[in-house]
């Protein structure tokens, strides 16, 4: 496998849904990402191995400077072969360079290695309110 990754990428939103439905495991959904991000975001990350879409995060900021990693992806196929890690690189470079001082992210417990261990977030305390059904 041999993945480029690139920063405001151009996408097509199927691949994108198709890949956020397999990543969180939800029916497939017609998102308009490209508007959304063009819209409310920093930037995102597509990493592609040839012309697939493999991995995939949105980076959304405040303006100033925190920057959020959000829905970090990467195909099943891709997992375990430094994709996540590479999108979470090209990430801290460009939110850097865009004059961030903090990049957060939140994750469930079982990727605390992956981003505590393998991409050198440090652990802290946050809170979290559930407005959903």
């Amino acid at each position: 496998m041999t993945v480029a990754y690139h920063w405001r990428g151009e996408f097509d939103n199927l691949d994108v849904n198709a890949l956020h439905a397999e990543g969180f495991g939800h029916p497939l959904r017609e998102v308009d990402w490209w508007r959304r991000l063009n819209r409310y975001s920093l930037g995102w990350v597509c990493a592609r191995d040839g012309e697939d879409l493999v991995g995939f995060v949105n980076v959304a900021w405040d303006g100033g400077v925190h920057a959020f990693l959000l829905d970090t992806l990467v195909a099943v196929a891709a997992r375990r072969a430094g994709v996540g890690t590479g999108i979470v690189a090209v990430v801290v470079r460009q939110a850097r360079a865009a004059g961030c001082e903090w990049l957060h992210v939140d994750f469930e417990e079982h990727l605390r290695p992956f981003y505590l261990e393998a991409c050198g977030f440090g652990p802290t305390p946050a809170g979290l309110i559930a407005l959903g059904p």
